[in-house]
């Protein structure tokens, strides 16, 4: 009788495998775009990276949870660059970083043939036929998407000079981690702020 070896694996290494599963598993189903980046200053750009700043809702700007997820996100962005917080109740800020949030979930549409039908002849020495085919897309519809957009106004406090702008656009599917606000908040924001202040007028993708 012939034995086969065989790998016995304990515990700690089994839940590590079935982690690695786990974690690969949304990569293969979720996929992700990358980030669409805009970026517009001033001319002297001395001014931006340091001092206080406050991040405020955009007029008409909803100040709910969701947008403070993306405000906190903002803020710890611009801390990465050089700036800093005011102290609540004390200081408003020298700078004040204008935010505006847009979220929605859709669902894309398949072209308007699903049905296709084809008709196909042959000729020859040994016989002739004509074959026709039917083609049915069973695919199913597309799955639903998130697009987010989010706007950031740098502007002077006291003078209300615009310093800096900058746009953001992401679309994932809704099953995708990144659908998540807090994960998406985090993405968006540090590609907006990549290579910061960004050469003006100049459209990029982030990967």
């Amino acid at each position: 009788m012939t034995y086969r070896p065989f790998l016995r694996l304990s515990g700690k290494a089994f839940s590590l495998l079935a982690l690695a599963a786990t974690v690969a598993l949304p990569g293969c189903v979720s996929p992700v775009g990358p980030v669409e980046v805009t970026r517009f200053h001033a001319p002297d750009v001395a001014m931006l990276g340091g001092g206080t700043i406050h991040v405020e809702p955009a007029e008409g700007q909803a100040d709910d949870m969701e947008f403070r997820t993306y405000a906190n996100a903002v803020m710890r962005e611009l801390t990465r660059l050089g700036y800093s917080e005011p102290i609540p109740g004390q200081d408003t800020g020298e700078q004040v970083a204008v935010l505006s949030l847009e979220r929605h979930r859709y669902q894309p549409q398949r072209g308007s043939n699903p049905v296709s039908v084809g008709v196909g002849g042959s000729t020859g020495s040994y016989g002739s036929g004509v074959g026709v085919g039917v083609g049915i897309d069973l695919s199913g519809p597309p799955p639903e998407q998130v697009d987010t957009k989010i706007a950031v106004t740098i502007m002077e406090r006291a003078s209300g000079r615009h310093l800096w702008e900058g746009r953001a656009s992401f679309t994932v599917r809704a099953d995708s981690p990144l659908a998540q606000t807090p994960l998406g908040a985090a993405k968006m924001t540090e590609a907006l702020f990549k290579g910061f202040p960004g050469e003006s007028g100049e459209t990029i993708l982030v990967k």
